[in-house]
């Protein structure tokens, strides 16, 4: 399976710089996979094609502020990305595995402030360009980096947020990703509330975005592709809905790539979610046997990414390109803060 066999031109344009306000004013394209029909709506029509017996499967992460600036011992500005924790540093401190840039200024035993009371040295330089950072100081790294640190945002957005809650779902609480699962971005309060009035059940599961979800992929033959480990949590009360809805014939439908990854990590042969916590690495392209998922909210993922490898997975390379197609000449908004797709 070639990479290239999943790539398109998107015109720089109908990259999204901004959320659409109010949120589930976004458009909706929705794929109607049997039929092979596409059709145009708005985001809070949703629940016009949601039954009772559905359960909405929701990712509630937190995207932490995980971008720190700071300064070296020897005065060269170093801007860090903070990905997730890797451990304590005998005792005392804190051990971060973050991207930083400029790299070749990180070396192992560069020593970075970035407060009067958080400091931070490179322990460790990996050949994928991660560094790990052990970090000293009297206050835990979050507790600071809420105080000094800055939203990420994906490199295609170029606006800044109005407020860092545009890059939050509603429903966000874990704090840990370092990027929103965007495809909740569209829901509200209200809708969720309408959404649950009609009987629709949901479910919250929680999976860490991090550096895996966003890596290249570099290789032309994508099944030698590796994801990195994202952690993830199902609780028994998640685990129970979601198999009890099923049972009572309703879908189960992910919001998001990553709440699908997660549920096709944690079902068994028969589709029975599991609960429990763990890292997934599960790489989810054509081929795939999907055991927990039946239809998907989602966004418009980028050419050549495990993202839209995952979505063709689902409906069908062609079928997805040909949707894709059809929202670029209906001017579509794609990506993080874009418009939104539901497969069904």
């Amino acid at each position: 399976m070639k990479l290239s066999e999943f790539d398109y031109t998107l015109p720089p344009e109908l990259i999204a710089q901004r959320p659409a306000h109010p949120r589930d004013s976004a458009r909706l394209l929705v794929f109607h996979r049997r039929a092979g029909r596409l059709e145009h709506r708005v985001f809070r029509d949703l629940p016009e094609f949601l039954d009772p017996r559905d359960v909405l499967v929701l990712n509630d992460t937190r995207v932490i502020p995980a971008r720190l600036h700071g300064r070296k011992t020897t005065g060269g500005v170093i801007e860090v990305l903070l990905l997730r924790p890797a451990g304590s540093t005998d005792g005392e401190g804190e051990r971060w595995e973050a991207l930083v840039r400029p790299g070749r200024r990180a070396r192992r035993g560069t020593e970075i402030r970035f407060s009067p009371d958080l400091r931070g040295e490179v322990v460790e330089s990996r050949p994928d360009g991660v560094r790990v950072i052990a970090f000293t100081g009297p206050r835990a790294v979050l507790t600071v980096a809420r105080e000094i640190g800055t939203t990420p945002l994906p490199p295609y957005v170029h606006v800044p947020l109005r407020d860092p809650e545009e890059y939050q779902t509603v429903y966000a609480v874990e704090e840990g990703a370092v990027a929103a699962p965007t495809a909740g971005l569209h829901f509200t309060s209200a809708l969720l509330q309408r959404i649950e009035g009609l009987g629709v059940g949901l479910v919250r599961l929680t999976m860490h975005i991090g550096l895996g979800t966003f890596r290249p992929v570099r290789a032309s033959d994508v099944t030698a592709h590796h994801m990195d480990a994202e952690w993830y949590r199902v609780t028994v009360d998640a685990a129970e809905m979601i198999n009890e809805r099923r049972r009572s014939g309703g879908r189960v439908i992910p919001v998001g790539t990553s709440a699908v990854r997660t549920l096709e990590t944690v079902a068994g042969e028969r589709g029975v979610v599991r609960p429990g916590e763990g890292w997934s690495t599960l790489f989810i392209y054509p081929g795939h046997r999907f055991r927990a998922t039946d239809t998907l909210v989602t966004n418009f993922h980028l050419p050549k990414t495990t993202l839209l490898m995952l979505v063709s997975a689902l409906a069908g390379r062609e079928a997805i390109l040909h949707a894709y197609a059809e929202a670029i000449r209906e001017r579509y908004r794609f990506y993080s803060f874009g418009d939104a797709m539901l497969i069904l």
